[in-house]
């Protein structure tokens, strides 16, 4: 479990997704020519803004998550969670005391959930997308109409169907999770080594190489990611 919540936290799709959209934005404002960014400090401020803020939403909401599966699923002796509806059940007591209270629960949870569905779909399944053809040197690109990046596309739609019949066929739609995250865990782990390597390079960073503070935090959590893989692996 300790290796799913750091696959959860640090996920190899934020690395596919959020770097093929900076590449994007920049495409966009003519910021790369010949193949080179063309970028200065205030962009990079600002990419650096942008990763906080959303790093701090996040953690924060995962915070409140295990919190909260905790203190009212742990204690109340529910360790089995297999659906979305079972996990509504189960926190439905929560706002027992106040009127409607079940309706209103329903409710929340309904709109999180639809809510959640809209933005990790198009994510997890393009971030894949974006993996999968910058590996084959497919055209990749939001911006490209179907005709222009085909096998791009294609990985969205198929990845985003596999994941519907999950509903239809039986698997634990919550253990998938589980599993994913586990896998994402010890996936990140060589992806950060060849993260660190590249941040520290003067040759392709220039003036942007990562200095003291960020090579000290990088290697700090490629040493507990990879701790916890290996534990995993010698625990199973």
């Amino acid at each position: 479990m300790i290796t799913g919540v750091f696959g959860t936290t640090i996920t190899p799709y934020m690395f596919f997704w959020q770097t093929s959209q900076e590449v994007e934005e920049e495409n966009k404002k003519g910021l790369i020519q010949d193949g080179k960014p063309s970028i200065g400090w205030r962009h990079i401020h600002a990419m650096r803004k942008d990763n906080n803020i959303g790093m701090i939403i996040s953690e924060f909401t995962t915070w409140c998550i295990i919190l909260v599966g905790g203190t009212v699923l742990h204690s109340a002796h529910i360790t089995d969670i297999n659906t979305a509806a079972d996990a509504a059940k189960a926190l439905e007591p929560l706002v027992q005391s106040f009127p409607n209270s079940g309706m209103i629960s329903k409710i929340i949870f309904a709109i999180g959930i639809i809510g959640l569905g809209l933005l990790a779909v198009p994510v997890l399944s393009g971030s894949a997308s974006y993996a999968v053809s910058e590996a084959l040197s497919w055209n990749a690109s939001l911006d490209l109409k179907f005709t222009k990046a085909k096998g791009f596309y294609m990985v969205i739609i198929i990845s985003t169907l596999i994941g519907l019949c999950m509903n239809f066929i039986g698997i634990n739609p919550v253990k998938v999770l589980v599993y994913t995250a586990v896998l994402n865990g010890v996936a990140a782990v060589p992806l950060l080594f060849l993260i660190i390597r590249i941040s520290a390079s003067e040759h392709i960073m220039g003036e942007f190489k990562s200095r003291w503070l960020s090579k000290s935090l990088l290697w700090a959590t490629f040493f507990f990611m990879t701790a916890a893989s290996v534990a995993m692996f010698f625990t199973i």
